[in-house]
């Protein structure tokens, strides 16, 4: 019998099995409720609670004791050259402190113990991240105790969108790109008034989450469902391990990138990489049912509101000033347009950013992170409440994800929306469409993995060291030697790009080298170290930011060419590919750690 079923018959909620070990000072997962020291102690799994007492950035369950790193293998301190402390039995249920109790005292333990009240800046590098509008999660609650392994484990599902997202949890010289979804999918009791009646769900929330590469910001960008668009084709797996090519379509809604003709997750994954040229690596998709059930778990989620809301249609009715709300106040919430704004789809958007960041500031909080049953309960809600690719479809990748997206301050996020406009076609406008100068700034910015808000980084000193290959001495038109090759989503790009860099720029050894082996997100040009002045003066010419030149280790021979590779942001010969430095006038932004009431 496992841990799971071994509490409830015992009628023991499965948040109590977490108890206090008073030599590391680390809450641990116990599979025993014996509470003695027979053999059956070693049965005690140290999943650890996150943000506890370790250093910040430490693996889950690294502590004194011997223990498992992030893989789930054996450590033990010895070996690694640390004192692992007088050997002591973890204590049984009547050890474990409450998280609601005092914590500026400790009992008695070793020498030199210090306070669990960890410090102001380490409590925010939570492992456990929510957020939603149809309820964003990434769960990272460690799971080292197999019995949690299994049952959250057991909690998601998934899907597999092949060739759209990616195989790995996430690259650590890369950002990470995540669509966030929330479908109008009637699921669990209470919700039959709510979306559309027997429907497989649409796309109607959106949010790219897009995380630098130094991990030290992030982008939230919201995509209107109801911005007209072209849906590309798109390849979908079927339940008995087929494939089936849904065609494309030209100038609809966003919203129909899921659900109609049988398109998943990964046709709307491809719809965003369409209109952005961002690559994205996953997807999380949640309906109404998951905000209901979120906002629940993590005890309420605080909103403002600066003036009274009776909606007849969301059946919202609460008056001004802050609440915390959960269940269907919090479902109420999300779904409300006609009381805020212009009374339109934009202004619920801004809504629903105000209440992903109130639930990531809630998370991030003592009163959550102290409490090992909320986060239990959370962990429970989150796994059952979602949907995701394979590429993080177990408890562990999700936990792995979730530890890395950790590292964001929360004042480096950044919500913004996609910059539209009415759409020009319709009479009485009820669609958008995209602000092109502005979109497109903000598309080349994210895709430049430039931040939204002043960060100070690494990645500054890196970005200065690329930039300065583009300083130096420029080779002749003439001279210049390259392969192009079209590796984007602009049809012909290659031959258009040869022909301009021919008859415009006078560069007549170009040449055109057709389709990439494979689409890459990013322009780039490769080059030998004897090709720098060559390198530069292409460079100068296509617009090319520092990040897009890739400096070979040694140098060319005879007549051999520099390679072009055009990526998704590449627009068009003569369309500089180098993004905007600061983010385009009048495009909304707030960020994850302001509070703002709705208006």
């Amino acid at each position: 019998m496992d841990a799971q079923s071994r509490g409830r018959a015992d009628g023991i909620d499965p948040a109590d099995q977490w108890v206090l070990n008073p030599q590391t000072g680390d809450y641990e997962l116990r599979l025993n409720h014996s509470g003695g020291d027979s053999g059956e102690t070693s049965r005690t799994s140290r999943a650890r609670v996150p943000n506890s007492r370790g250093p910040a950035g430490d693996s889950a369950g690294g502590r004194r004791g011997a223990s498992r790193d992030g893989r789930g293998e054996r450590r033990d301190p010895a070996r690694d050259g640390q004192d692992p402390g007088p050997k002591r039995e973890v204590p049984g249920q009547r050890s474990r402190r409450s998280a609601n109790g005092p914590r500026g005292q400790e009992s008695s333990g070793p020498a030199g113990r210090r306070s669990r009240k960890a410090p102001k800046a380490r409590r925010k590098k939570a492992l456990l991240w929510t957020g939603g509008t149809m309820a964003f999660v990434l769960v990272g609650l460690s799971v080292g105790g197999y019995a949690l392994y299994q049952h959250f484990n057991g909690n998601l599902n998934t899907v597999d969108v092949g060739e759209a997202g990616n195989k790995n949890v996430f690259d650590n010289d890369a950002p990470v790109n995540i669509l966030i979804i929330g479908t109008d999918k009637r699921t669990g009791k209470g919700n039959e008034g709510y979306g559309d009646k027997g429907s497989v769900g649409h796309a109607d929330t959106n949010i790219l989450f897009h995380v630098s590469e130094d991990r030290t910001n992030a982008t939230a960008l919201s995509i209107p469902r109801d911005l007209i668009t072209d849906i590309p084709e798109c390849e979908v797996k079927q339940p008995d391990g087929s494939e089936k090519v849904v065609p494309g379509t030209r100038g609809v809604r966003f919203n129909q990138s899921l659900g109609q003709e049988g398109r998943n997750a990964g046709c709307t994954m491809e719809t965003v990489r369409e209109i952005t040229g961002i690559k994205v690596d996953h997807f999380m998709m949640v309906d109404f049912n998951a905000v209901k059930e979120l906002s629940t778990a993590v005890g309420g989620v605080e909103i403002c509101l600066a003036k009274p809301v009776k909606d007849p249609d969301s059946h919202l009715n609460l008056p001004a000033g802050e609440h915390r709300i959960q269940g269907e106040d919090a479902l109420a919430f999300v779904r409300t347009r006609h009381s805020f704004g212009n009374h339109g789809d934009l202004d619920r958007i801004k809504i629903q950013q105000q209440f992903i960041a109130s639930m990531i500031r809630q998370m991030q909080s003592d009163d959550t992170l102290t409490s090992p049953t909320k986060l239990y309960k959370l962990a429970d809600a989150a796994t059952k409440a979602l949907t995701v690719d394979t590429g993080i479809g177990t408890g562990t990748k999700l936990a792995s994800l979730a530890q890395e997206l950790s590292k964001v301050n929360t004042k480096n996020i950044t919500f913004t929306t996609v910059p539209v406009l009415d759409n020009p076609a319709e009479k009485t406008p009820v669609t958008v469409v995209l602000n092109p100068p502005k979109a497109d700034a903000l598309f080349a910015m994210m895709r430049d993995d430039t931040s939204l808000t002043e960060v100070k980084s690494k990645k500054k000193a890196a970005k200065s060291k690329q930039d300065a290959l583009l300083k130096g001495s420029k080779a002749a038109a003439a001279d210049v030697r390259v392969d192009v090759y079209n590796g984007g989503k602009v049809p012909g790009a290659a031959q258009t790009t040869v022909v301009w860099l021919q008859n415009e720029q006078g560069v007549l050894k170009s040449t055109n080298k057709a389709n990439a082996p494979a689409k890459v997100a990013k322009t780039t040009l490769e080059y030998a170290p004897n090709q720098a002045d060559q390198a530069r003066a292409l460079a100068a010419m296509m617009g090319l930011p520092g990040s897009a030149m890739k400096k070979g280790t040694t140098d060319a021979e005879g007549l051999q060419a520099m390679v072009l590779t055009l990526g998704d942001d590449f627009k068009g010969a003569g369309t500089p590919i180098t993004g905007p430095a600061k983010v385009p006038d009048d495009i909304q932004q707030a960020n994850a750690d302001k509070a703002e009431c709705a208006k």
